[in-house]
């Protein structure tokens, strides 16, 4: 899976991101909120990212660990989520 949980604080985005990786994610947010609210997003093995899961990033923001692999995401959309920790 492209989406995981690392630990208990720190979700993985790794590789190609499709549309369905959106559910997954938003569900992984969703939970760490529900806990203690503290989770970050580790996108530096990130390939590509459907724009779902570009929008719940943007939607959501949390805390990146980065930058991400793919080269359309570093130049279009980290500075969109630069200095988005909670």
């Amino acid at each position: 899976m492209t989406v995981r949980m690392e630990g208990e604080a720190t979700i993985v985005l790794e590789g190609q991101c499709p549309i369905e990786d959106a559910a997954a994610l938003i569900e992984l947010l969703c939970l760490a909120h529900s806990t203690d609210g503290t989770v970050s997003v580790d996108w530096r093995e990130c390939d590509y990212a459907h724009t779902a899961v570009v929008q719940i990033l943007l939607a959501t923001r949390p805390p990146m660990h980065g930058p991400p692999r793919a080269a359309v995401l570093r130049k279009w959309i980290e500075p969109m989520l630069a200095g988005s920790g909670h």
